[in-house]
């Protein structure tokens, strides 16, 4: 029941932001600052869900200008976990199927996200170039998910190349965004879903590198961020402990 209950609540708050957006980005349509906007509005989802998130890491980010932001992509709980994080004139990269998702997908378009055809490798190639030149001629940055697909509970999955090419045509920074796990942790029938952790790691430089390096450097990003993973799971598996401790003590 409680589960019903939460994606009624969900299911309203996602239809009521996705029409106003879509009145509100008639006025400027496709403009990267809607993105920041409406992803500090899905913060609602957090307490819809009741899921404590600890966001932190962003003093690492001062004065790297435009960059490609990377993250592990667990479940449709991203949305709880992630948009806190997002950082002005940030847009994603995603499927170009998700134009044909009800609601969110007119949402995700009008808001300046970009879409790509990723079964066409031609295209992609050229897409790199084009999303680069974005970056840098548009003043963005792109958030983008290396996995490719949600991970469900296998850890974090191998990444592709594609954001670490942009990276480097387009000479800005790397910067790994980590959310702790929630597999198993999240789930809409609990009252109360915990704590989640979700930290930026140091920015990566990039200018100095060439498309030979772009699968080097998805490889280093991947086991940094999978050891910082495993570090977060055990901070939040410690908290959760203590605050289980608390409770438990009588008044």
């Amino acid at each position: 029941m409680l589960a019903f209950i939460r994606l009624v609540l969900a299911a309203g708050f996602i239809m009521f932001t996705c029409l106003f957006a879509l009145i509100y980005c008639l006025f400027s349509p496709r403009d990267p600052k809607h993105v920041y906007f409406f992803s500090q509005w899905f913060k609602v989802l957090r307490k819809i869900v009741n899921v404590q998130i600890i966001e932190r890491g962003s003093e690492k980010l001062t004065g790297i200008g435009n960059a490609v932001y990377i993250s592990n992509h667990q479940s449709v709980f991203d949305f709880v976990t992630s948009p806190g994080m997002v950082r002005p004139r940030t847009v994603s990269i995603g499927k170009k199927s998700l134009l044909w998702i009800p609601f969110f997908g007119p949402l995700y378009w009008i808001t300046g996200n970009i879409l790509l055809d990723r079964e066409n490798k031609v295209k992609a190639r050229d897409t790199i170039q084009q999303v680069a030149s974005a970056i840098l001629n548009r003043n963005l940055s792109v958030w983008m998910y290396p996995e490719g697909t949600r991970s469900k509970g296998r850890g974090l999955l191998p990444f592709k190349s594609g954001a670490f090419r942009m990276a480097i045509e387009a000479g800005v920074p790397i910067v790994p965004m980590v959310v702790s796990s929630t597999h198993n942790q999240i789930n809409l029938n609990h009252k109360d879903n915990g704590i989640v952790i979700a930290e930026y790691l140091n920015p990566i430089e990039t200018s100095e590198l060439t498309m030979q390096d772009a699968r080097a450097l998805a490889d280093h990003c991947h086991q940094m961020m999978l050891n910082h993973i495993a570090t977060l799971d055990a901070e939040v598996a410690s908290l959760s402990s203590e605050s289980a401790a608390i409770a438990a003590k009588p008044s």
